[in-house]
């Protein structure tokens, strides 16, 4: 038996030293497994990756406390026509103000445009989305009513789910009618209805769509504004946080809820220790608006399980925080207009942003043009090292607007400054002066200066703004 046991024990030992000689087996993972680091974006190495190397000594200094941020977006909403203040709304349009207001995103194409097979969108489509804008609806008077959003939506340039893309398009990432999305708690002012009534045109604070009636649920106005404004709140803070599981009421049960979500806080004593047949101690509890069967605003409790990635109230707007906000999107995939159930460059900079309470315009264009913040600005001609030098004075947090995106600086390594943005496409020069056109589509940690679209410029030659929150 003894010789059995010595026998098994020397065979172990062979074993286990020829897998420590196999060069291609990973030590310590007990089978020989292994995930490399792999990467085609120059500059990045796995150390980037995390958030604790960007974040250095005293960057949990408070930039802007929950006061100064209100009055920060009070002032930028009084002087940025991108930005809205729902409680401002008129009680009523008139006709021209409505039809100008719809005409900002619903409008003809004037470049070709193709549905996802190939087919392309002809005159006659353009006339039936046309239709459906329902501008013989629209009077002298049209009545303002307002909403809660009920669950995260496409916001739409027309009221359709039929998908369109540029002519010659090389993939069906960017679809042209997306716009933006909503999310639950959103409060919009909802200005008109589609011909069929199944989609209305609503203003939120810094966007106007189209948007299904079933994801919105009507209100009286002090209603959607109240609970809109309501002081005691919780923040989502993860990327994508879910209510827990409820089998009573459905529409509160497993509901996706995005970074910068504000949901209304309440625990009444009578449902203090069992709400839908479960003890809420281990949860947040927020009232949910849903939408009833005939359209208008209930607000149902909901839990949240206390573990998840929330904070009552604002999170603290430090730059760590920038950091590590914006990188619990990394590897995120990239959505025009929030598609995909993802979001795009100004979508992730406005929802990183949005944690902290602070509000943006919807999009880089705007955004870039914004007086909000400190702002350096750039002609065409400007030089290159004009650029570079105000990026080695940079903070982390900037924003790096070039035409129709939006990076963000996230520090500096050997010199080099970094930057984590929503991407498209990737592209910088190889050794042989050769253009790499790559992809990302994700939500991605580059180096800056290497960055550009084309061989003759680079990202930063193209940049018009440098801008410091606040």
């Amino acid at each position: 038996m003894k010789m059995k046991t010595l026998l098994l024990v020397s065979a172990l030992v062979l074993l286990l030293s020829a897998c420590g000689n196999d060069n291609n087996q990973q030590v310590g993972t007990g089978m020989g497994l292994d995930d490399p680091f792999v990467s085609d974006v120059i500059g990045v190495e796995p150390k980037h990756l995390s958030a604790d190397f960007w974040i250095k000594r005293k960057m949990d200094k408070v930039l802007l406390s929950p006061e100064k941020i209100t009055a920060f977006n009070a002032r930028n909403t009084a002087q940025d026509p991108t930005l809205y203040n729902l409680a401002s709304m008129a009680d009523a349009l008139g006709r021209d103000d409505m039809i100008i207001r719809m005409r900002t995103v619903s409008r003809i194409s004037k470049s070709p445009r193709i549905y996802e097979d190939g087919t392309p969108v002809t005159a006659a489509d353009f006339e039936r989305y046309e239709a459906m804008l329902n501008l013989g609806a629209i009077t002298d008077q049209n009545a303002v009513r307002f909403a809660l959003a009920v669950r995260r939506t496409s916001m739409r340039s027309y009221p359709t789910q039929d998908l369109i893309f540029s002519e010659g398009a090389q993939d069906r990432d960017i679809e042209r009618f997306q716009e933006s999305a909503l999310f639950p708690g959103d409060a919009v002012a909802v200005l008109h209805t589609s011909a069929d009534g199944q989609w209305a045109l609503v203003q939120s604070y810094n966007y106007i769509a189209w948007v299904p009636k079933t994801a919105i649920a009507m209100g009286a106005r002090d209603e959607v504004l109240g609970y809109a404004s309501d002081n005691n709140f919780l923040v989502v803070t993860g990327d994508k946080v879910f209510t827990v599981f409820n089998p009573d009421v459905p529409q509160v049960s497993e509901v996706q809820l995005d970074m910068g979500v504000r949901l209304a806080l309440s625990r009444p004593k009578a449902l203090a220790n069992n709400l839908y047949g479960q003890n809420p101690y281990l949860s947040h509890m927020v009232l949910m608006p849903v939408r009833k069967s005939d359209g208008t605003l209930a607000l149902k409790h909901a839990l949240i399980q206390r573990k998840a990635d929330v904070h009552v109230g604002y999170l603290p707007f430090t730059r760590e925080n920038i950091i590590r906000q914006s990188f619990k999107f990394l590897g995120e995939r990239y959505g025009w207009g929030h598609r995909f159930n993802g979001r795009d460059c100004t979508g992730f900079v406005s929802e990183v942003y949005k944690s902290f309470g602070i509000k943006l315009p919807r999009n880089s264009g705007d955004q870039g043009r914004s007086a909000i913040g400190i702002n350096s600005r750039y002609a065409k001609v400007a030089p290159l090292q004009d650029k570079i030098d105000r990026l080695k004075r940079g903070k982390v947090g900037d924003l790096i607007y070039i035409p129709g995106h939006v990076l963000m600086l996230i520090g500096h390594d050997q010199g080099q400054p970094y930057v984590i943005h929503d991407v498209h496409g990737l592209g910088y020069l190889q050794d042989d002066g050769t253009l790499y056109k790559g992809t990302l589509n994700e939500v991605s940690i580059t180096p800056m200066l290497p960055l550009r679209s084309n061989a003759e410029r680079s990202y930063l030659q193209s940049a018009t703004t440098i801008k410091t929150l606040p």
